[in-house]
């Protein structure tokens, strides 16, 4: 745990350090600061403050993303709170920040006003921070623990409360499986987290679950805040178990399950991911890139490690006020420049192909 924790910050902290060492050119409108000094061309060095709020699961990868955009743009900050999707969303439609990042999409009975908040015009979901979900325990002794969809569904449930379960026993036959209570923690406050999970087990585990939405359902188990808070009632809960963005749950030296989605055991690590990204679908057409997230998470692809957030930044795609505008474009091309080694250190999955070249065309679409 101490070791997976030292890595993350100095991760950050070489990040961190870089940005006192490199100037940004933006009389040329083009930096290096990019990863593995990739040129960053076609940046407006517009300065002052940016601010955003949103889901939890991405703050890691937008704290990364904030240090380089300071470092590539001389005079810019960023700030982001991680006060959780739903949060993140009102903000974003009541105009109180210039985006808001989300596990899931906007609602159709949000879509007029944040149409509203945007002059008028369409408001774009850009997936930037791929994260895999881990389903993540603490039980000693018992390591490479395989769910299932429909097992899982029945423990945060509530519907199996061993961990010698015979349900459970019957797919990890070489494990030793102890007879401690399963205590399950979920999500607190409303997250896109929460919602993008129980739409997976909704989809997956033939018709055990039937919740939905942001709102985690509070019959079993105990409530924690944040993804940060998750993590650390489950390290000190002998026995817990909870649903968590890898990079959390890895930093925290959680046990992660290897899931079987009818194609055997799948190790949750970023060629499984990528086999799932590769298949993605989208709801829409054009610069609205909204995942279809139940064709996703039914993939039944070998090899392939479905239960992914497509976290997005929900922007304006027009309506802006110039300042803004160069801000947010700045933004979001610096976190495309840099979806590397720094980012896959932190838990993502750094997005590449044609999925990138999708997303590097509607930032540069944006007005």
């Amino acid at each position: 745990m101490i070791r997976n924790f030292k890595r993350t910050v100095a991760v950050l902290g070489a990040v961190a350090a870089g940005s006192i060492a490199l100037t940004a050119c933006s009389e040329s409108n083009e930096t290096t600061s990019g990863d593995a000094g990739t040129k960053i061309e076609g940046l407006s060095g517009t300065t002052g403050n940016l601010v955003a709020e949103g889901a939890s699961s991405q703050q890691k990868a937008v704290d990364l993303f904030g240090v380089k955009y300071a470092e590539a743009v001389s005079g810019a900050n960023f700030s982001y709170t991680p006060s959780g999707s739903g949060s993140g969303q009102k903000q974003f439609i009541a105009g109180q920040v210039a985006f808001g990042g989300s596990d899931s999409a906007l609602k159709d009975d949000q879509i007029e006003a944040a149409k509203q908040r945007c002059g008028g015009n369409e408001a774009w979901h850009l997936p930037m921070v791929i994260g895999p979900v881990a389903v993540a325990y603490n039980v000693k002794g018992a390591d490479n623990i395989v769910l299932t969809p429909e097992l899982t569904a029945k423990i945060f449930k509530g519907e199996i409360t061993k961990w010698n379960a015979p349900e459970i026993a019957a797919i990890n036959k070489d494990a030793k499986l102890p007879d401690t209570d399963i205590k399950v923690v979920y999500r607190s406050e409303e997250s896109g987290t929460t919602d993008n999970f129980q739409k997976f087990l909704k989809a997956t585990s033939n018709g055990v679950w039937e919740g939905s939405g942001k709102s985690f359902p509070a019959a079993v188990g105990a409530g924690a805040n944040g993804s940060t808070g998750v993590v650390g009632e489950v390290s000190a809960t002998e026995g817990a178990i909870t649903y968590v963005e890898a990079g959390f749950a890895k930093d925290a030296g959680l046990g992660v399950a290897k899931m079987d989605f009818g194609q055997g055991a799948v190790e949750l690590n970023k060629d499984s991911v990528n086999k799932a990204l590769a298949k993605l679908q989208y709801k829409g057409e054009g610069n609205n890139m909204v995942v279809d997230s139940t064709k996703l998470f039914e993939m039944k692809e070998a090899g392939a490690y479905p239960l992914v957030l497509t976290t997005y930044e929900i922007v304006c795609s027009a309506g802006y006020d110039a300042e803004t505008s160069g801000r947010v474009k700045d933004f979001l091309k610096v976190a495309l420049a840099n979806q590397g080694s720094d980012l896959e250190a932190l838990g993502y999955i750094p997005v590449d192909g044609e999925f990138k070249k999708k997303l590097e065309t509607a930032v540069d679409a944006i007005k």
